[in-house]
């Protein structure tokens, strides 16, 4: 009867590695040649959470690819506006009515002659709306720079959509082969493998969430300034600083001049004099 058990065991243990193996060529040739023309194969399509799909052949290749590409978008954009903080509300207010959020929001103050705000925001909204959004963005103000970039993840995403379900069929059965273990060995044996299988299934989730969320909301960094002052003092004030720092400039060579010939001056009038005494004594 043990021996049956061992026997079971080492056969869906050898029929996980060799799905295993499968799982990786497949993942491979989804992941490089998406959309391969497949002439004479059964197809057997696979869904995405987000709806999409694509149909991989029996023998692990794929197929006449149905999925839409997957992208990263980013958009940077400067305004001068009139009101700093009411434009960054604004900018708010936009996200949050199309289901999106504010990421980070900062504004500051300028000193000095162009007295002023500025501030910085970045938002994340539906990937659908960042060409309204871009726009609404630019009736705040006057649009000083606009980019956009977009970065294709399609391969990354059909190889880990791939391995996570690999993993995922492997799971189910190491589930049933511990179900069939009799010894503790085989025990602690399929339950080291089922820990490492979920380790790689949890972390693949994650990297898949994450495209997802980068790939479902774009990302737009919002630079708000508001104007510089522009005077109109027709070179008077340039001049009026100019002289003030000549004058100042004047009066330090003055009084470096006066420190250091202040100790000459006296050590001659002593020498004078000593010379003066020494002549009247003998002249005496």
């Amino acid at each position: 009867m043990k021996r049956t058990h061992l026997f079971l065991f080492i056969l869906l243990s050898l029929s996980v590695i060799a799905a295993g193996c499968t799982g990786y060529e497949s993942s491979n040739q989804q992941a490089f040649s998406p959309e391969i023309d497949m002439l004479s194969y059964d197809l057997e399509e696979t869904s995405f959470d987000d709806g999409s799909s694509f149909k991989v052949a029996d023998n692990g290749a794929a197929s006449q690819s149905s999925i839409t590409r997957k992208v990263i978008t980013t958009s940077s954009v400067s305004i001068e506006v009139k009101d700093t903080p009411e434009a960054l509300d604004d900018i708010s207010d936009i996200a949050d009515e199309l289901d999106g959020y504010v990421s980070s929001s900062s504004v500051y103050t300028r000193y000095g002659d162009d007295e002023g705000m500025y501030g910085y925001i970045t938002i994340r909204v539906p990937s659908s709306e960042l060409d309204k959004v871009l726009d609404t963005i630019g009736d705040l103000g006057k649009v000083t720079s606009e980019s956009t970039t977009a970065s294709d993840v399609t391969e990354e995403y059909i190889d880990v959509s791939a391995r996570l379900s690999n993993l995922e069929m492997q799971e189910t059965r190491l589930g049933e082969i511990l179900e069939m273990s009799t010894t503790v060995e085989e025990v602690l044996s399929v339950e080291k493998e089922l820990g490492r299988v979920r380790g790689e299934i949890e972390s693949l989730t994650g990297r898949l969430n994450y495209l997802n969320d980068r790939i479902d909301l774009a990302t737009i960094n919002v630079d708000v300034s508001e104007p510089r002052n522009i005077t109109h003092s027709w070179g008077l004030r340039d001049a009026l600083s100019d002289s003030v720092r000549g004058f100042i400039g004047s009066v330090n060579g003055i009084i470096v001049f006066i420190g250091v010939a202040i100790p000459i001056v006296i050590f001659v009038s002593i020498v004078g004099v000593m010379l003066i005494l020494v002549k009247r004594r003998v002249w005496r």
